[in-house]
């Protein structure tokens, strides 16, 4: 069952709540909403983290957590959902968005050299920045909820074949 799956990865809830980075948030993190994992909690935080993953901002894990909160979605799925775009696979992800961003604006894609500097990053939003922006934000919804929906199709999936089998064995007896 994804419920077994996703709890072998996730972070003791006391833990979070104790950290002092997460403070800010105060008494709202004792909701005990925000820690139980069902299938709605799990899809929403899922679909929110993959929404926020592709942003190309620092404090993902900020902003995925700020939205879980509102819409009672587990939150260490969602912010550790935030992490598929890590310093590896921000790359590959983010020239894809671009990629994305020139198809739909219908421009070429240019040749670009990155470079670790801020005026390389001022720039860009010039030159390359509306098509990376617009690949981003296309890239950010269908993640989230390819997510939302993925995540929400498996775990009926599961539950579904759990009953079968339930009922497979009392048939059986």
């Amino acid at each position: 069952m994804p419920k077994n799956f996703i709890k072998r990865f996730l972070p003791d809830h006391q833990t979070i709540k104790n950290h002092r980075l997460l403070r800010v948030f105060g008494s709202v993190l004792h909701e005990p909403n925000l820690w139980h994992l069902n299938r709605r909690s799990a899809s929403g935080a899922f679909g929110i983290g993959l929404f926020f993953a592709f942003w190309p901002v620092p404090f993902q894990m900020w902003l995925s957590a700020g939205m879980a909160i509102p819409f009672r979605a587990n939150l260490p799925l969602s912010v550790a959902t935030v992490w598929i775009t890590n310093p590896f696979t921000m790359p590959p992800i983010f020239y894809a968005a671009y990629k994305v961003g020139t198809t739909v604006l219908g421009t070429r894609a240019q040749h670009f050299e990155f470079q670790f500097s801020w005026q390389w990053v001022v720039e860009s939003l010039s030159t390359i920045g509306p098509a990376f922006l617009v690949g981003c934000a296309i890239c950010s919804v269908f993640a989230g909820a390819a997510g939302y929906l993925g995540l929400n199709f498996a775990w009926r999936y599961q539950v579904r074949r759990a009953w079968e089998r339930r009922r497979a064995n009392r048939q059986q007896r």
